[in-house]
C-alpha cells in the first residue's frame, strides 16, 4: 500500500466515524459506488486524474451519485478528493468504506462470526467456491446466489457484505475478499481476530476464557474463530496477527521427529 493511500484511507476513514451511519443504506451505496466506478473506464479516469483539482474530482462524483443520499454522497466526494496511489486503490477505499459503514450501521450483528462461517462454508465447497470465483459467471448471478444460500442464516449486514464482494472481486480470490472484510469489521469495532485450530470444538465457557487470555495478551478485545481440524491431534493453535502460538500435539510430534532426525 503507497503512501498516498495509507493517508487517504485514513482521512476518508476519520470522515466515516464522523458521519452519521444508523442503518445499511450508506453501505449499501458505497459498495454501488465503488461497484460503478470499477465498471466504467470513463468514470474511474475522471475520478483517478489526479492532476485534476480535487474539488473538480468532487464535483463529478457529486454530479454522478446524485441519487444517493448525503452521507454517501459526500463520502464518495471526499474519497475521490484525495490523492491514491492508483485507480484501484481509490475502489478499493471506497469499498472499504462500505464495509465499515455495515459494521457501524449494523452494531448487533455478529458480522464477524458469521463472515467467518460463510468462508467455512465455501472453503468446504469447492464447487461453490469456483462459481463464486469465476471470471466467466454473471455478477449478479453470484450476488444472488450468495443471498440464496445465507438469507435467514446471516444478518443482513453479513449477507450484503458477501453478496457484493463477491460481485467486484477484481482479481482477488472469493476467501481472501471474505477474510479482509472480516479484519476490517473487526477493527471497526476495535477488536482483534483469533483463528483457533483444533480437534474438537470448544464450548462456550472455554471459548470465552481463551478469549480473554488473548485479550489479556493482546491488550484488546478478540474475536475468536475456531476451525476444528482432526490433524491437529490435541492441543491448539492460535493465529492472532503476525503471532502463532502452536500448541498442538502434531506440532510437538513434528518437533520430535525433527530432533530424532538430526
Amino acid at each position: 500500500m503507497g503512501s498516498a493511500t495509507t493517508q487517504a484511507l485514513a482521512t476518508t476513514t476519520a470522515e466515516l466515524k464522523a458521519a452519521k451511519v444508523s442503518d445499511l443504506t450508506v453501505a449499501r451505496e458505497l459498495f454501488t459506488a465503488a461497484r460503478e466506478i470499477a465498471e466504467s473506464a470513463q468514470l474511474s479516469g475522471a475520478l483517478s486524474s489526479w492532476g485534476a483539482p480535487a474539488a473538480a474530482r468532487a464535483q463529478v462524483a457529486r454530479t454522478v451519485f446524485a441519487g444517493f443520499g448525503a452521507t454517501s454522497v459526500q463520502l464518495v466526494a471526499s474519497a475521490v478528493s484525495q490523492r491514491w496511489s492508483s485507480t484501484e486503490d481509490l475502489i478499493a477505499g471506497i469499498e472499504e468504506l462500505a464495509i465499515r459503514a455495515a459494521a457501524i450501521g449494523a452494531p448487533d450483528a455478529d458480522i464477524e462470526g458469521e463472515l467467518f462461517q460463510v468462508d467455512r462454508t465455501v472453503a468446504a465447497n469447492p464447487e461453490l467456491e469456483l462459481a463464486l470465483g469465476s471470471r466467466l459467471g454473471d455478477a449478479s448471478a453470484k450476488g444472488a446466489l450468495i443471498e440464496k444460500l445465507f438469507s435467514g442464516q446471516t444478518s443482513e449486514a453479513t449477507t450484503l457484505i458477501a453478496s457484493q464482494l463477491v460481485q467486484q472481486p477484481r482479481e482477488r480470490r472469493v476467501r481472501a475478499l471474505l477474510n479482509r472484510a472480516l479484519h476490517l469489521v473487526a477493527d471497526e469495532r476495535g477488536r482483534t481476530v483469533a483463528t483457533v485450530r483444533v480437534a474438537a470444538a470448544p464450548d462456550a465457557a472455554q471459548q470465552q476464557r481463551l478469549a480473554e487470555a488473548l485479550r489479556a495478551r493482546h491488550g484488546s478485545d478478540v474475536t475468536v474463530n475456531v476451525v476444528v481440524d482432526p490433524e491437529v491431534l490435541g492441543g491448539m493453535r492460535v493465529e492472532i496477527g503476525d503471532d502463532v502460538i502452536d500448541g498442538t500435539v502434531s506440532s510437538r510430534i513434528n518437533d520430535l521427529r525433527q530432533r530424532l532426525a538430526g
